[in-house]
């Protein structure tokens, strides 16, 4: 199947939580098709909008671009969040989507979907969202192939500040949401003047993988760096750095950090901990589980980490371990999420459009992205059935080893 020398009608949604990107992909993916426009590749073009996800696309909910909006859409890259709405919705699991109004009892909300594209005469769709957002486009790309013989193209774009898909290697919005927490906490650390003996844990968003703690470290430290201290004032960088970082992949030995951070407090008359929010959930989960009460999950089975709460299970322990006379637990998730993408994901971004673009031409379906399992990495529109979630942060890697010697965590 090809597109080129045909008119294309191209729908697109945005799916699951927000990243730095979502605007921005919206726009990049508009951009190139009516580049394929004005090129001759393609002989015709409409854009149709899905709004708030799969949930709009279930509905029938959708708008068409008008031509001279077409020319307009690059000012969507300067925009946080998503132009066209968001949702979480499983196509898979039927309960979910029957008890939420979505489809009637006795549909399948994946011939739902695929009746609504076919209805809407649509060519290619592109999905834009995380890991699930993705494996859900993966089921719908195989559902169409079965069931309606491919007649709608599928083409995802990776967005997941957590950086955690397989095996895609920068996924998009997660390098802005590093620089966005960074931020956060350049102001939130201030707060350590305020009380002495002050413990700070700055958690940050991370279900299974520690890849935007870790980042988000970095960047504040590296931002620490260049700020001037004057002696003999009691605010230094020692007092401003991270003094731990816990992400799920590596385990956390609260007595003997607490040992360790007590020193710290003692002498700065502060703790700064960085914590991905899914750090000692499985611990936790288990003891609410052994003490019988029941663990909320969304509808892909997650752990509602808000319901858990981490960070307030974690100081309260730490808190007494170190002595703190304050303790102080702040997210900059939503902070960073709902951001402009920075430079680098625009450049990410556009690359994954003008390729998924060529791809969808050419009638191939995929989720963009840099192939770690191909030589020399390329963009490429990867295989769905390749795509999964929950891909771990290598902690091995030597700047994280040296950051962590640097603060003084391990020797």
């Amino acid at each position: 199947m090809s597109y080129a020398n045909t008119h294309v009608n191209v729908a697109m949604l945005t799916a699951g939580g927000l990243a730095p990107c979502l605007s921005s992909s919206v726009a990049a993916l508009t951009q190139h098709w009516v580049a394929a426009l004005k090129a001759g590749k393609i002989s015709g073009l409409t854009v149709r909008m899905y709004t708030d996800g799969y949930k709009g696309l279930l509905q029938g909910e959708s708008f068409i671009v008008a031509d001279d909006v077409l020319e307009q859409v690059a000012a969507l890259h300067d925009l946080g969040g998503s132009p066209i709405g968001n949702s979480r919705v499983k196509l898979t699991n039927v309960a979910d989507c029957v008890k939420r109004g979505l489809c009637k009892e006795g549909e399948s909300p994946l011939e739902v979907a695929s009746q609504q594209l076919l209805k809407d005469e649509v060519n290619v769709v592109h999905t834009i969202g995380g890991d699930d957002t993705n494996t859900q486009a993966a089921e719908l790309s195989k559902y169409l192939l079965e069931k309606h013989g491919g007649k709608v193209v599928v083409v995802g774009m990776p967005k997941t500040i957590d950086n955690d898909v397989f095996p895609i290697h920068q996924t998009f919005g997660a390098d802005t949401a590093a620089q966005q927490g960074a931020a956060f906490f350049e102001n939130v650390v201030s707060e350590s003047t305020a009380n002495p003996r002050m413990l700070i844990l700055h958690e940050v968003m991370g279900r299974d993988c520690g890849y935007l703690t870790a980042a988000t470290a970095k960047y504040y430290r590296e931002a620490l760096q260049k700020k001037t201290f004057v002696s003999p004032f009691t605010t230094t960088s020692k007092s401003r750095d991270v003094h731990a970082i816990w992400i799920p992949e590596l385990p956390i030995d609260i007595q003997g950090e607490g040992a360790r951070l007590k020193k710290v407090m003692d002498e700065q008359g502060c703790v700064n901990v960085f914590m991905s929010e899914g750090s000692g959930v499985k611990d936790i989960v288990a003891e609410l589980e052994k003490a019988g009460e029941e663990v909320p999950r969304d509808a892909f089975g997650h752990v509602k980490l808000d319901k858990v709460n981490p960070g307030a299970y974690f100081a309260k322990t730490l808190a007494e371990l170190v002595d703190a006379e304050k303790t102080l637990v702040q997210k900059s998730g939503y902070f960073a999420r709902s951001a402009a993408a920075n430079a680098f994901d625009k450049d990410l971004i556009n690359k994954c459009a003008e390729v998924g673009v060529g791809a969808a031409i050419d009638g191939t379906s995929g989720c963009m992205g840099q192939d770690e399992d191909a030589e020399g990495m390329p963009i490429r529109p990867i295989e769905f059935s390749r795509i999964k979630g929950h891909k771990p942060f290598d902690a091995s890697q030597d700047w994280f080893q040296q950051m962590l010697t640097d603060i003084g965590q391990i020797n």
